[in-house]
């Protein structure tokens, strides 16, 4: 057998703060032994990050909540990613016509889950917007002008106000999907079913999960300084980590091996 079809499937081990790095390990390792879905993935949502750049590159006030609501909806796209993992652990190579399938499939419950995280990219935009236009004491037109007049400004307010409503938003988000998602690849459960596990399982990890939050928050930021090229190779290693942390995140406690020393 090729080594890049050879199973991966492992029981899952306990979650614990070294996890999400084990996840982005494994990420990586999905990508390099299948790597076509992967960067046209990713190729194909930086060409949209592109394309919001280009469509707001002279109203930040808009480019920020936009590129937020983004990362918002960005997992749904990648769940063909989902099923690559999937197969490859299974000792399979799935490649662009399965992930075609995946989609023309027209998922309701994905359909479903998309409009609903669409809804809520759409109202951090609104809300982002609103609150940089509305509170800013001078026009945001370039990032530039969002750094000097939000970001490095001396005084507590705005750009903290910013922050704290887009956490406010992020986290309930997160905690829906971060199980949510990879579930409804691999499950013919109902929404809320699958919402239900994601949230399951921030009650049971919330630091390993805090931490997967900012580490998929710190992979992005450095996608996005090199000119969103960065997003390339980013936005696959992340969906298929996603795919081994919901693996773990779902094992049930008692059948979890304790990793060899």
């Amino acid at each position: 057998m090729n080594p890049s079809l050879k199973s991966t499937s492992t029981r899952p081990v306990p979650v614990d703060m070294i996890s999400p790095t084990r996840w982005i390990e494994r990420g990586w390792e999905d990508l390099r032994a299948n790597p076509l879905p992967g960067l046209l993935h990713g190729l194909l949502l930086t060409i949209f990050g592109w394309f919001l750049l280009w469509l707001a590159h002279d109203r930040f006030w808009l480019l920020a909540g936009a590129f937020s609501g983004f990362l918002i909806v960005a997992p749904v796209l990648a769940t063909g990613l989902y099923h690559i993992s999937r197969e490859r652990m299974a000792g399979r190579k799935a490649g662009l016509g399965d992930v075609l399938n995946l989609w023309r499939s027209f998922d309701g419950r994905l359909v479903r889950f998309g409009f609903l995280l669409g809804l809520a990219g759409t109202g951090w935009v609104m809300t982002s917007a609103g609150l940089i236009t509305l509170w800013s004491p001078v026009p945001i037109l370039k990032p530039v002008d969002f750094v000097r007049h939000i970001v490095l400004v001396k005084e507590v307010g705005l750009f903290e106000a910013w922050l704290v409503l887009g956490s406010l938003l992020a986290a309930p988000v997160f905690a829906s999907s971060v199980v949510a998602i990879p579930m409804l690849i691999d499950k013919s459960v109902p929404v809320s079913m699958a919402v239900t596990a994601s949230w399951r399982a921030v009650a049971d990890y919330p630091a390993p999960l805090v931490w997967w939050a900012v580490l998929i928050a710190m992979l992005v930021g450095l996608g996005m300084v090199t000119g969103l090229l960065g997003l390339i190779p980013v936005i696959p290693v992340i969906a298929h980590a996603s795919w081994h942390a919901y693996r773990d995140l779902t094992a049930p406690k008692s059948s979890a091996p304790v990793p060899a020393h």
